[in-house]
């Protein structure tokens, strides 16, 4: 089958180079000349975990391709996935812009019956909207479909999860269109539960339950601040309740709060969506407020640990909203940073992935280090506040050796007190007592 997928970013790039592996051939289309160029050179703009193999590989194989021109990119495709952004407006609505540009641009090429997909996380009604602004500027009639099929990929682990998803879920109203996106998905037929539904409910899916792992997460990190001035063990906690089926052991590691390209837009549109209809979703606003409470309490915590933050040196490791990925929008850690130097810190940075991303924001208010150790030299503490693995395995003794005081503030609880206390360290974690 002949596939297009128009955006190239995050969402799009993934889903073109996976359903090209699963034996269509894909034309991946983006405005970004720049980036197309990249593209075609097999340089990935993107830092994915085995997302650059699979590209190449269907390069070579001649199933993944890139353009720069949607008329041409499109030409012949049987479906074409919009894949583009939708960022956040001030107000928390998405900028659906882009998807309605998009719409437009396809109904202008059109020549034979196609199935639209809107991919891009969109509010409900999209689906609705972009048939109309197609049936609008059709230069010839054409019969289409649009069908509403959102992504549920993580960053970090985008390629397993679209190759090996909990569900796929569609949205159409249209049996020709059902039977086209069961053949685009045919590879995961077997194993992989398929929602079919209408246009409206895959687009709430999407919000619904991101808004419902969002509270998950939030629902702990409070959970956490009551461990501490109770004398509990947040990990015992959750543990104790991800054993109840009903509630399962994922999203119960508390941190400093949420961030990434999702769960903070996917929240707020989720809001603005249920105040447009004249309702209200408490619980979501409750959490989306909790979040941002959230990075305000970490500072602090590093306040009250580290002492008065003005001219203070910190050594402050992460910076990604999450580990194996370089991505650090809505980041709780850029978050705290900005706090930290508002105070008049002074902080040593480093991450694996995310330095130049980090610096594009903070330009040279921050000092970037080569490694964990570098950032340590003579910081008056440590913190740690991205899971990465190389981080889980730091020389601790020499750490403590490079630290002008032995200070470790770990908000990701990727050790342990009695791990530290041998190597002389004041640590404090989440929602457990410190030492």
């Amino acid at each position: 089958m002949k596939i297009a997928v128009i955006g190239s970013g995050y969402v799009g790039l993934v889903t073109a180079a996976c359903l090209a592996d699963f034996g269509h051939f894909v034309t991946a289309i983006d405005k970004d000349q720049e980036k197309i160029a990249l593209l075609k050179a097999g340089k990935i703009p993107i830092y994915e975990m085995g997302l650059e193999e699979i590209v190449h590989r269907n390069m070579e194989e001649n199933r993944l391709s890139f353009s720069g021109n949607l008329g041409e990119g499109i030409k012949g495709a049987q479906v074409i996935f919009i894949g583009v952004g939708t960022p956040p407006r001030e107000d928390g609505s998405a900028d659906l812009q882009h998807v309605e540009a998009v719409a437009k641009e396809i109904a202008q090429h059109l020549t034979e019956y196609a199935v639209i997909v809107n991919k891009s996380t969109v509010p409900v009604g999209t689906g609705r909207r972009v048939r109309e602004i197609i049936a609008a500027n059709l230069q010839a009639p054409v019969e289409f479909d649009v069908v509403s099929n959102p992504e549920f990929l993580r960053e970090g682990t985008a390629v397993m999860d679209f190759t090996h998803p909990d569900r796929v879920v569609i949205g159409t109203e249209s049996e020709r269109a059902r039977k086209i996106m069961e053949e685009v998905y045919h590879a995961l037929r077997d194993e992989t539960a398929f929602v079919f539904t209408n246009l409206e409910s895959a687009e709430l899916i999407k919000y619904a339950s991101n808004a419902f792992l969002a509270t998950k997460v939030t629902f702990i990190n409070e959970i956490a601040d009551l461990c501490e001035a109770v004398g509990a063990d947040v990990h015992v906690v959750a543990e104790g309740m991800g054993l109840d089926s009903r509630i399962g052991p994922k999203f119960l590691r508390t941190g400093p709060g949420y961030g990434g390209s999702c769960f903070p837009k996917d929240t707020r549109a989720l809001a603005r969506i249920a105040r447009d209809y004249g309702e209200r979703v408490t619980i979501v606003e409750t959490v989306i407020a909790a979040n941002e409470n959230r990075k305000k309490r970490m500072v602090e915590k590093i306040r009250r640990i580290a002492g008065p933050l003005a001219g203070k040196t910190l050594a402050f490791l992460g910076l990604a909203f999450k580990p194996n990925t370089d991505d650090v929008r809505e980041s709780p850690a850029l978050a705290i940073i900005s706090q930290l130097l508002d105070e008049g810190a002074e902080l040593r940075v480093h991450d694996p992935a995310a330095m130049e991303e980090t610096r594009k924001i903070f330009g040279e208010r921050l000092c970037y280090c080569n490694d964990p150790y570098e950032a340590a030299q003579g910081a008056g503490a440590l913190i740690i506040a991205t899971e990465w693995d190389s981080y889980r395995r730091l020389d601790l003794g020499r750490l403590r050796s490079l630290l002008q005081s032995p200070v470790l503030i770990d908000l990701r609880n990727i050790y342990t007190p009695e791990e530290v206390r041998k190597f002389g360290f004041s640590y404090e974690s989440l929602g457990r007592k410190s030492i």
